[in-house]
């Protein structure tokens, strides 16, 4: 442990404070989202009876830990990445039967006064076990031996995340793709990656047959324009035909089956409805029932409607605010309880209401100038354990930013994600926390080669 007269030693107070800034505007979007005119402020944080004042201990306790974190000598991570790493997966375990269900999603561990989700923590375990493992000297990243051990460490929380219905979350392992993307990944995997995107939007868009068609002619456009280079390397002409044939069987079978069969019917219908494609299950029915499912179009109308809910208030919400914004506290949207999972999920859109275009904007902006501050740090470091660590916490910081962004305002489907330090959570805060001043910490020793 540190001395206490050193704890400020080294320190990046930009992203200290702009941490404290987003933090505090999220304590007052949370409140803004409960208090009532005729509550007695003090008491009700005294009593602990609203979201905001347990918050406001969440807070609390967020700053002691950071102040630990802050006091604790740098190779304690390192030490112990790998141990944590093993512990959150455990944990992940545990919840299968100890777990408690909430949302539909058995992946919280009560905890007393709060509950704790270990797939949020462990997107700290896996940053660190990453930074350990791609630090080490006998590590060769050019190697696909590497590549594959070290997307592992991301692949297995994402297991878990999906058997525990949290399919949000498991999408921001994802971003364990940037560090390693740093630190030599071929841009060959990214491309494959956003091309399988790309297909899996087109086969919810395009009619089969029609992509099909859409595919072909792709495959013999390349091969004509290719000809030449076929007739000297006869390999290229099975990897044409090889890529064809895998992404018309990704949009005739691999899609229709994970939307079947992987996927929740309610999970299918947001990402359709995304999109803008009425949700029709696929099951065989009889003649009697589809006689029924034609006379009850109204009510599926109605059904599509209630699922399209808290996006179309949330759209209404951030609407409303207009440029300048109504005001703190004075949001008809939010004072009137009409954006379900607004002081967590839908927390941006109280942004938007009480301070309009202007106030969202500057929200981005500070998200943006954090993201930018943890890239400039992240390349001082003399340390790859560092600097892998520092690009995981962005690439996990950004991922929540953008997808939770997009689903508030229709872009993104409705998959429960928190935006960092202004949603209300005491798992999230404390998880974002951890993760900052980690960084914090390794870089006030940023002149130590960590390993």
């Amino acid at each position: 442990m540190r001395n206490e007269a050193v704890i400020s030693k080294g320190v990046d107070w930009v992203m200290v404070w702009l941490y404290i800034i987003l933090v505090a505007i999220g304590f007052l979007c949370i409140f803004s989202v409960e208090h009532r005119s005729q509550e007695n402020i003090l008491q009700t944080i005294i009593g602990l009876k609203k979201n905001y004042s347990k918050q406001l201990l969440f807070i609390g306790i967020s700053a002691i830990v950071a102040t630990f974190i802050l006091l604790t000598d740098s190779k304690f991570f390192t030490a112990t990445a790998n141990i944590t790493y093993a512990f959150g997966i455990l944990l992940m375990m545990a919840t299968f039967f100890i777990g408690r269900e909430i949302n539909g999603s058995k992946s919280w561990i009560p905890l007393g006064f709060f509950n704790l989700q270990p797939v949020e923590t462990c997107k700290i375990f896996t940053a660190l076990a990453l930074s350990k493992y791609l630090s080490r000297s006998e590590t060769d990243f050019n190697k696909p031996q590497s590549q594959i051990i070290a997307a592992l460490f991301a692949l297995i929380p994402i297991g878990f995340s999906l058997m525990q219905n949290e399919t949000g979350l498991a999408l921001v392992y994802f971003s364990f793709l940037i560090p390693m993307y740093r630190e030599g990944l071929p841009p060959v995997y990214l491309i494959i990656g956003f091309s399988l995107a790309v297909l899996f939007v087109a086969t919810i868009l395009i009619e089969k047959n029609t992509l099909a068609i859409i595919l072909t002619i792709i495959a013999a456009a390349v091969l004509y324009f290719m000809r030449r280079i076929i007739m000297r390397q006869k390999s290229i002409l099975l990897l044409i035909v090889g890529i064809w044939i895998l992404c018309v069987s990704i949009q005739r079978f691999a899609v229709p089956y994970v939307f079947k069969h992987v996927l929740h019917p309610y999970q299918v219908e947001r990402i359709l409805n995304t999109f803008g494609v009425d949700y029709v299950p696929e099951d065989k029915v009889t003649e009697v029932e589809l006689n029924q499912q034609k006379e009850n179009l109204a009510t599926k109308k109605l059904k599509k409607e209630k699922s399209d809910y808290n996006v179309k208030q949330s759209k209404i919400a951030i609407g409303s605010g207009g440029f300048w914004g109504k005001g703190f506290l004075k949001g008809t949207q939010t004072q009137g309880d009409f954006v379900p999972e607004q002081h967590t999920d839908f927390i941006f859109t109280s942004v938007g209401e009480n301070f309009g275009f202007w106030g969202s904007a500057l929200v981005v902006l500070l998200y943006l100038l954090f993201l930018l501050r943890i890239v400039f740090v992240a390349e001082r470091q003399r340390s790859t354990f560092s600097r892998v660590y520092a690009y995981s916490v962005a690439g996990i910081i950004f991922f929540h930013l953008a997808i939770n962004v997009c689903m508030t305002i229709g872009l993104a489907p409705v998959i429960g994600i928190t935006l960092p330090l202004l949603s209300y959570g005491g798992s999230s805060l404390l998880t974002f926390t951890i993760l900052i001043f980690i960084l914090v910490r390794l870089d006030a020793d940023r002149q130590m080669v960590l390993r």
